[in-house]
C-alpha cells in the first residue's frame, strides 16, 4: 500500500489515494499505521476516495490515530488539497470534497498554501453535540472542584474553548483529557485553550479527540476564532499562533462560512504491506 507522509504546521498524517489502490483498513490497521514506534506515526489518516456524488471532486475520510473516524480535520483538508494536485488526480483551482460533516472547498494557492472553505460553523447544543437546554455564549462545567467556562461551536466536529491568561502555563495535559471525555460531550470533543493577544492576534493549544495536544488543529483555530468574535473579544481577520506554526482564519459572522488559509507540506512517499 503506497502512502504519502504530509504535515501541515506539525500535525502529521498519513494520506492514502484510495483511487487508484485497493484500501481497507480496519481499526487495528489505523492504530498500527499511527504508532510511531511500530508503524509510520502520525496523528490521524486521511483517506482520498472517488467521489459519491456527480457535483464533487473526490469523498475526503479521517480516523484519528485511535482507530476512530471523525468528520473533519482542518490541517487534513490542505494537506488533502496539495496530495491530490501533487499525484496528478486532480489540477482544478477549486477542489470540491464531501466529508461526513458536508461539503469543503479547497483552494490550493501559488506558494503552496490552501485557502479551505470550513462551512458555516454550528452553535445549537444538539448539533455540537453538547449537552445543555439552550444555547449560550458560555457553558459552566465544574473539574475536582475547579469552576471553568467554555464556548462551544461545532466545525463539523465538537469544539470546546477555554480562554485562558497564558497558553504556556496553561493545563491542557490535565484538563484536556477530562473535558475531552466529560458527560456533556457525548461524542467527545475537541478542547481549545486560547490566549487573547490582541483583537486580531490570539495563541493557542488544543486538546484533540483521540488523538491528544497536537502541534496545530485547523478546526480548532475555526472554532476559537469564532468563539472569541461571538463573544466580542476578536474582529476578523485573526491571526492563529499554534505550536506547530500559523494559521489565518477569517469569519464574518452568524451564517457566514470560515475561511481558513495556511501551510501544506510533503515529507515523504512509501510503502507498507496491506
Amino acid at each position: 500500500m503506497k502512502f504519502t507522509k504530509m504535515q501541515g504546521l506539525g500535525n502529521d498524517f498519513v494520506v492514502i489515494d484510495a483511487v487508484r489502490q485497493a484500501v481497507d483498513l480496519s481499526p487495528a490497521r489505523i492504530r498500527f499505521l499511527a504508532d510511531r514506534h511500530f508503524g509510520i506515526g502520525c496523528d490521524q489518516i486521511l483517506i482520498v476516495e472517488p467521489a459519491q456524488d456527480s457535483d464533487a471532486d473526490f469523498r475526503y475520510r479521517i480516523f484519528n490515530a485511535d482507530g476512530g473516524e471523525v468528520a473533519q480535520c482542518g490541517n487534513g483538508a490542505r494537506c488533502f488539497a496539495r496530495f491530490v494536485r501533487d499525484h496528478g488526480l486532480c489540477d482544478q483551482d477549486e477542489i470540491r470534497v464531501d466529508t461526513q460533516a458536508g461539503r469543503l472547498i479547497l483552494r490550493p494557492r501559488p506558494d503552496g498554501s490552501v485557502t479551505v472553505d470550513m462551512g458555516v460553523p454550528r452553535h445549537a447544543p444538539a448539533q455540537i453535540p453538547l449537552l445543555a437546554e439552550a444555547e449560550a455564549l458560555a457553558y459552566p462545567v465544574e473539574i475536582d472542584g475547579a469552576a471553568w467556562e467554555f464556548g462551544a461551536v461545532s466545525m463539523g466536529n465538537p469544539h470546546a474553548v477555554l480562554r485562558v491568561e497564558n497558553v504556556d502555563s496553561a493545563p491542557v495535559a490535565a484538563l484536556g483529557p477530562r473535558l475531552e471525555s466529560h458527560p456533556l460531550f457525548p461524542e467527545r470533543a475537541n478542547i481549545g485553550f486560547m490566549e487573547i493577544v490582541d483583537r486580531n492576534h490570539i495563541r493557542l493549544r488544543v486538546f484533540e479527540r483521540g488523538s491528544g495536544e497536537t502541534l496545530a488543529c485547523g478546526s480548532g483555530a475555526c472554532g476559537a476564532v469564532v468563539v472569541g468574535v461571538e463573544r466580542g473579544w476578536l474582529d476578523s481577520p485573526v491571526r492563529v499562533d499554534l505550536p506547530g506554526g500559523r494559521l489565518d482564519i477569517a469569519w464574518a459572522g452568524r451564517g457566514s462560512p470560515v475561511l481558513m488559509s495556511g501551510p501544506a507540506v510533503s515529507v515523504f512517499e512509501g510503502e507498507i504491506p496491506a
